[in-house]
C-alpha cells in the first residue's frame, strides 16, 4: 500500500513577501457530502475503517491526549473531590472557560437513559475540545487530533475522592461517524425538541452544522438565556403529550431541574453562536483531511490527477473561513456576558494594525473581521499540504484588494487588508509532521 507523504508544512514561510506579490507563497454537527464536493477518485471506506489513516493505530496529538499523558505520569492530578469540583478541575486543565456552558435537555448523547428536561446536559468548549456534563453521570470528552479528527473519551463515575478512570470510547462512532457521514470522527449538533422524557418529538438540521444554517431552525433541545427578545428559534421548548394530543410549551432553564447541580445558571446564545461557528468549520476540515488523504493514496500522490478535487475542497474551506454564508444576527444584535467575551478574547493575538481574528462584531454578524479565528485550531493546522497550497492561493485569491470576484464580493477592500496583514504577522501555528 502506498502511503501518502504529509511533510509539515509552514503555512506562511514567505509570507512576509506577500505585501510585494499578488501570489501568496504556499506555506474541524455534519456537513452533507454534495456540499463539499464528491470526490471523482475516491473509495471506500473513506473513514475510520480505512486503515491508511490509522484512526485506532498512531499515536494521538489532540489536546486531551496530552493531558491524560500527564495524568497517567503523574505530573498533572484532578481534584476529584465530588463531581463538580472535578469538572472544573478537568476544565482547567484543558483551558476551556466555564463561561462556555451551554445546557441541552434532548437525550442525544450515550447518556440518553439520564438526560431530559429534568437533567439536562452541560456542554463546555474551547478552539479544540469539548467536554460534556450529566449530573450523576459520566464526563464526555472530544478532543481534535489535527490529522485523525474527533477523539473521544470518557471518564468513570467518580467515587470518593478517586480520581476515575479515563478512556478512549469507540462507541460514540456510533453516532458521531455514520455511514452517512463517510465513517468521518467528527463533531454533531442537532436540533431535536423534546419530550419530558428527552426523546425527540421534531428535528431539524441534523446533517447540518455551521454558521450558514438559518436560526429558526436551531436550539430545538437546547435551553437559551440571556436574550428574551429573540424568539424565532426552537430552543427553551418542551412538547407535552395530553388527551388531546401533542402541544409545544415553553420551558424555562431551572423550571424543571435544580441549576445548583450545574457550575453556572446559564445557558447564553453567544457561546452557542461561536460553538456553532467553529463545529461548522471543524467538521468541514476534517471532511477534507479524510478525502485528500484518500485521494493522494489511490493517485499515487500524482496532485494534477485530483487538481479538480483539491481546488473543490479548497474553495469550501476558504468560503466558510471568510463567511461567505454567514445567516445575520438577530435583530438587535446580541451581547453575551462579560465574562464569557472576556475568557473568549483572552486568546486574542494583535497584529500591529491593533486587530485581531477574534474581535467580535455581535451586531449584525459574529466577526469584526470575517475570516475565522479557527485558521489558528488544529483542524486547520492538519489539512494536508497539497490540499493547504490551494486553500492558500484560494484565501489570495478571495483576499486581494486589487481584484474582485463575485463570490467574495461582500469583503470591503478595507476589510480585506485588514484581514491580510492580520494573516501576515499572526501566522497558525501549523501541525507537527504526519508520518504517513
Amino acid at each position: 500500500m502506498i502511503q501518502p507523504a504529509r511533510v509539515h508544512l509552514q503555512l506562511w514561510s514567505i509570507v512576509a513577501s506577500w505585501g510585494r506579490s499578488s501570489v501568496l507563497v504556499p506555506v474541524l454537527a455534519l456537513l452533507s457530502v454534495a456540499a463539499l464536493g464528491q470526490p471523482t477518485h475516491a473509495v471506500e471506506p473513506l473513514g475510520v475503517n480505512n486503515p491508511l489513516h490509522g484512526y485506532d493505530t498512531l499515536p494521538t496529538r489532540d489536546r486531551f491526549s496530552r493531558l491524560k499523558a500527564d495524568l497517567d505520569a503523574g505530573r498533572v492530578t484532578l481534584d476529584a473531590s465530588d463531581e463538580l469540583t472535578l469538572l472544573r478541575s478537568l476544565l482547567h486543565a484543558l483551558e476551556i472557560p466555564v463561561s462556555s456552558q451551554m445546557l441541552v435537555t434532548s437525550a442525544t448523547s450515550f447518556q440518553k437513559t439520564i438526560i431530559s428536561p429534568r437533567r439536562p446536559r452541560a456542554l463546555y468548549f474551547n478552539d479544540d475540545t469539548y467536554v460534556g456534563f450529566v449530573p450523576g453521570g459520566q464526563l464526555e470528552v472530544v478532543s481534535i487530533d489535527p490529522a485523525l479528527g474527533a477523539i473521544f473519551s470518557l471518564f468513570g463515575r467518580p467515587s470518593a475522592g478517586k480520581a476515575p478512570r479515563i478512556v478512549r470510547s469507540a462507541s460514540c462512532l456510533t453516532c458521531h461517524a455514520t455511514p452517512l457521514m463517510n465513517e468521518i470522527p467528527q463533531l454533531v449538533i442537532e436540533s431535536v425538541v423534546p419530550s419530558i422524557t428527552g426523546g425527540g418529538e421534531k428535528a431539524f438540521r441534523r446533517d447540518l452544522s455551521g454558521h450558514g444554517v438559518p436560526l429558526d431552525q436551531r436550539f430545538g433541545g437546547w435551553l437559551l438565556t440571556g436574550a428574551p427578545e429573540f424568539t424565532q428559534h426552537w430552543g427553551n421548548i418542551l412538547i407535552e403529550r395530553t388527551k388531546a394530543g401533542t402541544k409545544e410549551r415553553p420551558m424555562e432553564p431551572g423550571e424543571l431541574f435544580d441549576l445548583s447541580r450545574y457550575p453556572l445558571p446559564t445557558s447564553e446564545l453567544l457561546p452557542q453562536l461561536l460553538h456553532e461557528h467553529q463545529v461548522g468549520f471543524t467538521n468541514r476540515a476534517i471532511t477534507a483531511t479524510y478525502r485528500t488523504r484518500v485521494l493522494l493514496h489511490d493517485n499515487a500522490g500524482r496532485i494534477e490527477a485530483i487538481k479538480p478535487d483539491l481546488e473543490s475542497l479548497a474553495r469550501d474551506l476558504v468560503r466558510y473561513l471568510l463567511f461567505a454564508d454567514e445567516v445575520p444576527l438577530p435583530p438587535g444584535g446580541v451581547s453575551g456576558t462579560n465574562e464569557f467575551k472576556t475568557d473568549f478574547l483572552a486568546k486574542r493575538r494583535v497584529a500591529s494594525n491593533g486587530h485581531s481574528l477574534r474581535d467580535l462584531d455581535l451586531r449584525t454578524r459574529l466577526m469584526r473581521y470575517r475570516c475565522s479565528y479557527m485558521i489558528d485550531s488544529p483542524a486547520f493546522a492538519g489539512l494536508p499540504q497539497p490540499l493547504r497550497r490551494f486553500v492558500d492561493l484560494e484565501l489570495e485569491r478571495a483576499l486581494d484588494p486589487a481584484t474582485s470576484t463575485q463570490e467574495y464580493a461582500y469583503l470591503p477592500a478595507e476589510e480585506k487588508q485588514v484581514i491580510r496583514t492580520i494573516l501576515r504577522e499572526l501566522p497558525p501555528p501549523s501541525a507537527q509532521a504526519d508520518p504517513r
